[in-house]
């Protein structure tokens, strides 16, 4: 079955002929096809406006750059919510974090009731890992750990990434500063509390034995991230195993700090800027190591990459080194405008998707589940209701558009995308107002008034979305 899909993939010549840099396949290569390996990389905090393939007008990010001229870019794609956690949740489970009760940023724990890719992979023969920032829960009961670990009131929340579906993990519950991680910057890096400029930043990394990782943890946080990832996968290729590898970098969440190397790229502009830009080029100059990487063992044509971020760029008027940009995009992080939840977006699989275009249809982070499970021709867990879509039809043509609208909840806001089309309501006090998104991406016009039936649709779409999401919110999807 996998192999047929893979034909389906690469048959439409149409399709193929949009790309302008497209791996060459010959009828050997595609039957020698297996399962394909995944990997999902996340940004910290990184806004839609802050890489060079999007135009930003000084932060260099060649390798993503390249990932974007030889694989898919996506005009909008979107994280599930306008905060970190909440995103992380549903690019595991395909499901809007709502539906399990991860509302915010150190709010609850992913349930090891929902089903993850991870899980649904290593079912599937896969070695699975997760690496970075984890956020979904704490990874120790027993030592006072980053924002919630080790405290009696937080017991209930020890969560770590062995008990949703992964083999190894070198993770933090939270944040830490994007240079000498373990180090408490200086307060302009909106470091400095309890701790001490110098001194235990209090956020430690913790393996899959329940370990505290002491060993490999100075300079630039991408890499010491990145030194565990490689290892990882050299491993999994050497012994022909299929790997699953999630990889969520810290950068560029505060604290932000970037090393002089990387300060030296900017050095005639501001400091603020200096250390943002520079450990978005660090963390971009890994992820050209890790593909890099994938062609040294000769399995990039094979692997499924998606980059993105988990959420838009932190408010700069509290955090003066948070100066990412949206691009004229409305609001930023905690914001359900475009600026809050649309964010960088790319995938890269030589063997199976075509190179070189641009897909303009909205898609979100909880479409990772679906869309893996389609190429691999595998059914989706039909106990529950899933948010996420797969993206193969429309990056096939088999289809033009995305089936399903997306729901947005943040706090009291709450907003629906419909293909073009946007409802958004910052409170239940409130009227929803409607965007056109490709003609007023800044949701500056409301057409509520204009086009009646379609905010009467979308906002019958989101009434009977929060039906079914508070019913998964009392447990209703999980069976005995």
């Amino acid at each position: 079955m996998l192999k047929a899909l893979f034909r389906i993939i690469l048959l439409p010549a149409v399709f193929l002929s949009c790309s302008g840099d497209h791996h060459a396949q010959t009828e050997e290569s595609k039957d020698d096809i297996s399962k394909p390996n995944v990997i999902l990389i996340m940004a910290d905090d990184l806004g839609w406006g802050d890489t060079g393939y999007n135009g930003h007008p000084h932060i260099q990010t060649p390798h993503l750059d390249d990932m974007a001229s030889k694989g898919i870019t996506f005009e909008r794609f979107y994280a599930a919510a306008p905060v970190c956690s909440p995103t992380r949740g549903s690019c595991l489970t395909g499901r809007n974090p709502f539906r399990y009760g991860i509302f915010s940023a150190n709010h609850g724990h992913l349930p090891e009731e929902e089903i993850t890719l991870a899980e649904l992979l290593r079912d599937q023969g896969y070695r699975t890992g997760h690496f970075g920032k984890w956020h979904l829960g704490t990874l120790t009961v027993d030592t006072i750990d980053a924002n919630r670990g080790g405290r009696e009131m937080h017991r209930s929340h020890y969560s770590p990434p062995s008990r949703h579906g992964f083999d190894v993990y070198f993770s933090t519950e939270s944040k830490v500063p994007t240079w000498d991680p373990m180090l408490t910057p200086e307060k302009q890096a909106g470091g400095v509390g309890s701790q001490g400029f110098g001194n235990y930043f209090g956020t430690a990394y913790w393996d899959e034995n329940g370990q505290r990782v002491t060993e490999n943890l100075q300079g630039d946080n991408s890499r010491v991230i990145m030194d565990r990832v490689l290892p990882f996968i050299e491993e999994s290729a050497r012994n022909n195993q299929p790997f699953f590898a999630v990889v969520w970098f810290h950068s560029p969440h505060t604290p932000v700090v970037a090393g002089d190397e990387y300060l030296d790229l900017y050095k005639d502009l501001p400091a603020n800027q200096q250390h943002y830009y520079g450990c978005v080029t660090a963390m971009d100059e890994q992820i050209g190591r890790l593909r890099d990487e994938l062609k040294a063992l000769g399995v990039h044509h094979n692997t499924l990459t998606f980059f993105t971020s988990d959420n838009g760029p932190e408010n700069n008027q509290n955090r003066p080194r948070s100066v990412g940009i949206t691009n004229g995009l409305s609001e930023r992080k905690r914001g359900l405008k475009e600026g809050g939840i649309r964010v960088p977006g790319l995938a890269e699989f030589p063997d199976a998707l075509p190179g070189g275009i641009t897909v303009s249809q909205p898609y979100v982070t909880s479409d990772y589940l679906p869309t893996v499970m389609d190429l691999l021709g595998l059914s989706l867990p039909d106990d529950r209701p899933l948010d996420g879509v797969s993206m193969v039809p429309v990056l096939t043509q088999r289809e033009t558009g995305r089936r399903d609208p997306m729901v947005f909840r943040f706090q009291q806001k709450v907003a629906v995308i419909d293909g073009d089309w946007k409802i958004y309501r910052p409170g239940p006090d409130s009227l929803f107002a409607l965007y056109h998104l490709v003609d007023d991406p800044a949701e500056e016009t409301n057409l509520a008034s204009i086009h009646s039936e379609k905010m009467a649709a979308l906002q019958a779409h989101c009434e009977a979305w929060q039906r079914s999401q508070e019913a998964s919110l009392t447990g209703a999807d999980y069976k005995p």
